[in-house]
């Protein structure tokens, strides 16, 4: 599962990295590349729901393989697109094969987590970022070289087909028997899943501003040249890969509402240092700090969904979908404030979202709580009864 992850969060990291070179081939404004930006998340939130459909039908592990090969193909597409509409239908369709690859693996993830009996799902989205890491800083010497995105999204594309294929062998093998229900193409979150969505919907804001936008606001803001403007989103990733990699050991330690709130505070304050830096090198650390402040929230929100009813593939849907709805809002919220100001004022915007993370952060306890009531001392039986392990 954790090179699954990785693989994923390449294609992320490697796409972040020259989406300026991307909105030069489009020839689009800012305000432009905002709502080319929010297609990603309309294909991901139109999408996710058929994730467990495909899952049922196929298995667990075929479908995981073969949506995440079409996650990794998609990163060639915004790369050929010559305007904006050919942009955002780009981007529409790589969005739809981030999505469904995303609710497959984390539902997996889940899965694996209750099977092994320990937290994973923060080490696991550590991998992810770590991977987003590898794609952009690979990303950032493309940009230094002056290399053709086109040529760097295809050979990247290539590589990580090949990879993820390789991964999706070792990844549990679940199937549905012949007698049990297909689950339902679209139904709406359960409560407790909108709840928690809630934080991570402030997170994932943060998160994508930072990844789709850092490169140009040093860029635009700051005057730097191109490699340095990419090194921002891999300070990001790097922050992020670290923080998550740990961040099961912290969780265990002081409680994820502690955590949550904490890394909140990490995340207010690198975007205070984003929005007065007057140095580019303050403005890599500001987009650093978010990184570290945002980094285990997601992952524990997936992970308190799972856990707060009886279906976690429903609730992991529900919390995926208003998380990419924020992915929807953020990158067109950034482009339409910067258009009518500036991008300082759209990274206050950031700035006051990681805020909402301090202030939301209770709504985790009782997830938490549940989790170390019921940790098991042997692996724990699977709570997503659609599938079973196939017969041997």
């Amino acid at each position: 599962m954790a090179m699954v992850f990785c693989v994923h969060g390449a294609v992320t990291g490697s796409f972040a990295t020259r989406i300026p070179w991307i909105q030069d081939h489009a020839g689009v404004s800012a305000g432009q590349l905002g709502l080319a930006l929010a297609f990603p998340a309309i294909g991901a939130s139109l999408t996710m729901p058929l994730a467990g459909t495909v899952s049922h039908r196929f298995g667990a592990r075929n479908a995981l393989r073969g949506l995440l090969a079409l996650w990794t193909l998609a990163l060639t597409l915004p790369a050929l697109a010559p305007n904006l509409a050919t942009l955002c239908g780009a981007l529409f369709l790589y969005g739809a094969a981030a999505g469904l690859s995303d609710v497959a693996m984390n539902a997996l993830g889940v899965e694996t987590e209750n099977r092994i009996g320990r937290s994973i799902m923060s080490s696991l989205h550590g991998m992810w970022s770590v991977g987003a890491l590898i794609g952009s800083a690979g990303g950032t010497l493309a940009a230094h070289l002056g290399t053709d995105a086109r040529l760097h999204h295809a050979m990247a594309a290539a590589v990580l087909t090949a990879l993820g294929l390789i991964a999706c062998q070792g990844v549990l093998d679940l199937r549905s028997t012949p007698d049990e229900e297909a689950p339902p193409r679209f139904a709406l979150p359960p409560r407790s899943a909108v709840i928690i969505g809630a934080v991570g919907f402030c997170a994932v804001f943060a998160e994508g501003a930072s990844l789709d936008w850092s490169a140009v606001y040093l860029r635009d803001e700051l005057g730097t040249s191109a490699g340095l403007a990419a090194a921002s989103t891999t300070a990001f990733a790097l922050t992020m890969a670290v923080a998550r990699l740990v961040g099961d050991r912290v969780v265990d330690r002081f409680g994820a509402v502690r955590t949550v709130r904490w890394g909140g505070v990490l995340a207010t304050a690198g975007g205070l240092l984003v929005v007065l830096a007057p140095h580019p090198a303050l403005a890599v650390s500001g987009f650093g700090l978010i990184g570290l402040g945002v980094a285990v929230v997601v992952p524990l929100a997936f992970a308190a969904a799972a856990r707060s009813g009886p279906r976690p593939a429903q609730a992991i849907a529900g919390v995926a979908t208003i998380t990419y709805t924020s992915g929807l809002i953020a990158p067109s919220a950034i482009g339409a404030v910067a258009d009518a100001t500036s991008l300082i004022v759209s990274f206050g915007l950031v700035t006051a979202l990681a805020f909402g993370i301090i202030l939301g952060a209770g709504v985790l306890r009782s997830a938490r709580g549940e989790r170390a009531r019921s940790a098991p001392t042997t692996p724990a039986a699977p709570q997503d009864h659609t599938l079973t392990k196939p017969k041997s």
